[in-house]
């Protein structure tokens, strides 16, 4: 848990950081970027040296701000949160938004089983059933304890070593998908219990399949409490932090006075800059996912 309070130190150190950059890109220049350029690049984005890379949207109301370029395609996204933050319902989000888009969805369910996610789907605005039949989304339920022996069976037959090929185990034949969901990392995690190893693993070479293939994944993950708050990061465990190329965290806010609400912040993304404050998050019925980029949080708060 971090109090609310602490956060200005953060901001504060985060605006010094964009400084620096935004003076090193000055003077590799050689004078070619004026003053008033400089001036006027927003602090509050973590620049970057692009690459070339192609970028997609979530469309998710207000979230996209949050992103400067936006996702880069192929990228690992790790989502990360506590019971009942959203997780699963700004995934279900980004399924929604995608498949309105015509792209092809595969969410991989470690938890719910597929009617409940489809009526999950009907709750905040969309039907799955039809996106399905148009060919769009797949939805998919596994077994998370199959997954491990089959991770195993295929590093025996490999004699150990760490090439395995993941599609058998998790990509359904015939369908190929521009955006993957997980849900969740966590289930997954548990089921190589004393097996970290193997976990870590399965995790490189799930996440170099997908970058090969071009598909975009959102990978969610539940914690007990946030496990990045600004620029602080704390490894627990899992081999997927550093694995991943972006993290968006969602918390659940506690207010002095009993007042409870939602939030949600991109911690990195790499290949893209990112507005690094911490900004409302909200659910609504027949509706999903909503982010307010211009609602920053203030006061004395705790976040889980």
């Amino acid at each position: 848990m971090k109090k609310g309070e602490s956060r200005k130190t953060s901001k504060s150190t985060n605006k010094i950081s964009s400084k620096k950059i935004v003076s090193k890109v000055k003077l590799s220049t050689a004078g070619k970027k004026s003053v008033k350029q400089v001036a006027n690049t927003p602090s509050n984005f973590l620049n970057v040296n692009h690459r070339k890379f192609n970028y997609i949207k979530t469309y998710v109301p207000g979230f996209d701000e949050l992103i400067d370029d936006g996702i880069p395609a192929g990228n690992a996204i790790l989502i990360e949160g506590g019971p009942g933050s959203g997780k699963t319902v700004f995934g279900l989000e980004v399924v929604k938004r995608a498949c309105m888009k015509g792209k092809k969805v595969l969410f991989m369910s470690f938890e719910e089983p597929e009617d409940r996610l489809r009526a999950h789907m009907e709750a905040f605005g969309s039907n799955a059933e039809n996106f399905e039949k148009q060919g769009f989304l797949k939805i998919k339920r596994f077994n998370a304890l199959d997954i491990a022996r089959s991770v195993e069976a295929l590093l025996s037959e490999a004699k150990k070593e760490l090439l395995i090929d993941v599609q058998p185990v998790l990509i359904p034949e015939g369908f190929d998908p521009d955006i993957v969901i997980i849900d969740s990392l966590s289930s997954i995690a548990s089921s190589f219990s004393g097996e970290d190893s193997r976990f870590r693993i399965y995790m490189e070479q799930l996440f170099r399949y997908l970058e090969k293939h071009n598909m975009t994944s959102f990978l969610i993950r539940e914690v007990s409490n946030p496990t990045h708050t600004g620029n602080t990061f704390v490894e627990k465990g899992e081999a997927v932090s550093f694995l991943s190329d972006g993290i968006i965290s969602i918390y659940n806010v506690f207010y002095k006075g009993g007042k409870r609400k939602r939030a949600i912040e991109v911690i990195k993304m790499r290949g893209s800059g990112i507005d690094r404050r911490i900004v409302e998050f909200d659910i609504k019925k027949g509706k999903g996912a909503i982010c307010y980029p211009n609602r920053v949080l203030k006061g004395d708060f705790i976040l889980t």
